[in-house]
Formats: C-alpha cells, structure tokens, sequence
C-alpha cells in the first residue's frame, strides 16, 4: 500500500475525507497524498500503478461534478506550483500544474505578461481548469486550455511524457477530464500585460437577446447575467484600452462585493430557500441594485470575481446561433413552471477550439450557466433545463453539473473516436479513471 510507504505528514490523516468547493461531492479515500514535487509524485504513482490501484488528481475542487472524488488513491498536487521558465520573445511560460491561477496572473503581471482571456473565478488550478474545459467570454477568443504549447503527463509506470504541438496527444490532454494521467507542467502562450476597461450596464432583456451578434462583435468581451421572474440583464462589456489605470476603490468593492453582492447576497438566498413562493418578489427587487459602473484596471483583476456565495451549477455549451433563443425558452419555462431558482442566470460566448473532446470543438458556442444556493434543491429543475440544451445538442462543461452519460455524448463530438485512441495509448489499464470518467467517457 502507498500509505505504508509514506509518513503521516505526507498522507491525509486516517479517515479523512475531502469535499468540493460548494460541499455537495464528497469522497473519503483510501489515501490521501498531497507530494511535494514531481519526484514524489512519479515516486507515488509509479507504485499505486504497478499495483493496479486508481489514481485520482485534485487541485482546488472547483468542479461541480464528481471528477475528483476518489475511494482509493487521491492526490494533491497543488504543491507543483510555480513559473519554470519564461522567453519573453515569445511569450511562452511553463507553469507547475498545481500553479493556483490567481497566483499565476500575479506573477505574470509581475512579469509583463498575461494570459490573454481568462474565467471569472481564479481560484483553480490551471490543471484543473484546462482538464475541465473552463473558459471566459469572447467571440473571438477560445477557452483557457487553446492558449497551451505543449504540456507534460505523468503515466501509471510513472513516467513524464512530453505532449508536443499538433500531436493527437496534446489535443486530447487539453481537455481530458484527468482520464490521461496526472499532468505536471504546461506550457502557456501568454500576451503582454494590458488594462482593460469594464462597463456594467442594466439592459432590457429582449434588447440584449436581439442585438446578442452585434454586441459580442463590438466588444472583446461581453456576458450577461439575468435574475428568473425578470426581463432585466446586467452587461458586462470588457475591452482592452491605453487609458491609465481607474480600479474601484477599497470602501466600494468592500461594500459591493463583499457586504451586499456576497453578505446580503447569502442570507437573502438561504431566507427564500425557506420562503420558496418569495423567489419571483425577491428577483425583481434584486434587480434594483442593479446600476452602471465602470472601471480600469490590469486584466486579472478586471477578469476575476470576489465570490463567496457557495452555490451549485450546472453549465451548456450551445452552438453559438442557438444560444439567445434558448436562453429565452430556458426563462420561459422556469416561470411558467414555478422553479425555486433565485440565482441569476450568466451568459457567455467563446470561439471554437480544436481540443478533442472541448465542449467548444469546432464550433463557436455560447455558454448558458444556471446556479442554485447550496442550501436548495437543484437536480429536478436542472434535468429539465438539460432537456432543453440537449434539444441543440449542447455539450455540457465537464466540471459543471449534468446527467449525460459516454453513449449519448459521443454523437456530439466529430473526433470522441480519437480521443478514445490516445486514451487506449497513454492509460491502457485505465489507472486516471474513477466513476465519473467511466460514467462521460466509458470503461
């Protein structure tokens, strides 16, 4: 066993258990392993793979879903964390897997350097967030995993391989779910360090559904979020400027993000949970602190969101024509049918990728996400949201919450047979593939 091998300050005390980000996945393994490097880890993995054992990769658990969990061997590799290597001629920075990516955006600023799109939470693991899929807003700007060269993957015998540009390899590695093996570095294609300038505006809603295409054309990055029960949307236009830094002051993010957006944000939502028939009211007086801002300040920063709302999500891909209409039907049905969902609802657009199994392969998609407190309820009202996504043939995010299973995905991804063949070549014995890796892409 790798726990007789491993003093209990390299292992998880006996019994311990981890959970998710929102609390809802949960798992108690046989060991819990949290290596310092990769000579441990190819130390570890080499012998849990000879042994015929399963081997499980967790970074921050910001996923949804239960790829992490794991009752036999779990590793934690935030501690292969840091910048490599830099060329500053061509932008490309090697970064440990466990690299957290508000401290990867950190140090890249400090670098004169940035990543050129990224989500609106940086609190994963850019491991994690590739293997999953995790992306921003923009029409012409792809997830975070199209911006990786070239990346590095530990297998079961525990051996490095180096995934090189253009190969099968590389493109399934991008988004892979962790079902290839353990990844240790990658290899970014990172920008110079830019400002951004953020407008939130309130929109009608139907404006902002009509005028989707133009909008996302005019600005580099545009999303919105929209209450249920309400037509009012809350834009985001994000746009690169030469003007000089402008951020929120200290007194307006303590009291936007932190006292109403999150404080009165969380105990309105655990009150409604309590007082479902109150959840239309309460949306539409939501909506009222809804007010135009501005801002200026380094990307990062301008990217990321303060969060501490603990919620759960489910998240579709749609192809990109598709996505206003469904939304508006995905309203519609949450009303007519009464659904407890008091969160807004976010909308985001992306390019294509050519990642083998992207929720955006070869298709510019719109990204619809729907959330629910973690206090409440959420699988009946999103199994059928997920009727109407799968109407379109959506792609659900990997580390957002869905009910779809290997059989019915494949159809929906030109290139699942090649997937399935580097697979069958990098963990032929299936060591990286716990239930929910059996479950999306088979035994």
């Amino acid at each position: 066993m790798v726990g007789e091998n491993y003093d209990a300050r390299r292992l998880g005390k006996a019994g311990k258990g981890w959970s998710n980000w929102s609390g809802l996945q949960r798992c108690q393994p046989r060991d819990f392993v949290k290596v310092s490097g990769v000579g441990e880890l190819a130390e570890v993995v080499g012998k849990a793979g000879s042994e015929g054992r399963q081997v499980t990769t967790v970074g921050s658990g910001h996923s949804f879903t239960p790829t992490a969990l794991s009752d036999d061997l779990l590793l934690d590799i935030t501690r292969i964390a840091g910048v490599i290597s830099v060329d500053r001629d061509s932008g490309l920075v090697e970064v440990g897997a466990g690299t957290i990516l508000a401290d990867l955006n950190r140090e890249l600023d400090r670098l004169g350097l940035a990543m050129p799109n990224l989500g609106d939470i940086d609190r994963q693991t850019i491991a994690g967030a590739i293997s999953t899929g995790t992306h921003g807003t923009g029409r012409a700007l792809p997830n975070i995993s199209a911006q990786i060269e070239r990346m590095k993957v530990m297998g079961a015998d525990g051996t490095v391989r180096d995934l090189e540009p253009g190969s099968d390899e590389l493109l399934a590695a991008r988004v892979s779910i962790g079902s290839l093996g353990v990844i240790t570095s990658v290899t970014l294609r990172t920008v110079p360090a830019f400002n951004l300038h953020r407008v939130d505006e309130p929109m009608d809603l139907d404006e902002a559904l009509a005028d989707f295409d133009r909008i996302t054309q005019e600005n580099e990055h545009f999303e919105f979020f929209v209450f249920p029960y309400t037509r009012t949307a809350l834009t985001l236009k994000r746009n690169r400027t030469d003007r000089p830094l402008a951020p929120r002051s200290k007194a307006d993010r303590f009291l936007g993000d932190v006292v109403i957006e999150n404080g009165l944000g969380d105990l309105a939502l655990r009150a409604t949970g309590k007082l479902r028939s109150a959840i239309p009211k309460m949306a539409r007086f939501s909506t009222g602190f809804m007010s135009q801002s501005e801002q200026v300040d380094r990307s990062h920063r301008v990217f990321a969101n303060y969060r501490t709302i603990r919620f759960n999500e489910m998240e579709y891909a749609l192809p990109a024509e598709a996505g206003p209409e469904t939304l508006d039907r995905v309203l519609a049905m949450i009303e007519g049918e009464n659904f407890p969902l008091p969160m807004p609802i976010e909308c985001r657009i992306s390019a294509g990728d050519d990642a083998l199994i992207s929720q955006a392969h070869e298709r510019p998609t719109v990204y619809i996400a729907v959330h629910q407190h973690r206090t409440m309820e959420f699988e009946p009202y999103f199994r059928e949201i997920e009727r109407i996504f799968r109407e379109v043939d959506g792609r659900p995010h990997w580390g957002k919450l869905h009910f779809r299973e290997a059989a019915d995905l494949a159809p929906s991804f030109s290139r699942w047979d090649d997937f399935q063949r580097v697979r069958d070549r990098l963990d032929p014995n299936r060591t990286f593939s716990n239930a929910y890796v059996r479950r999306v892409l088979g035994e």
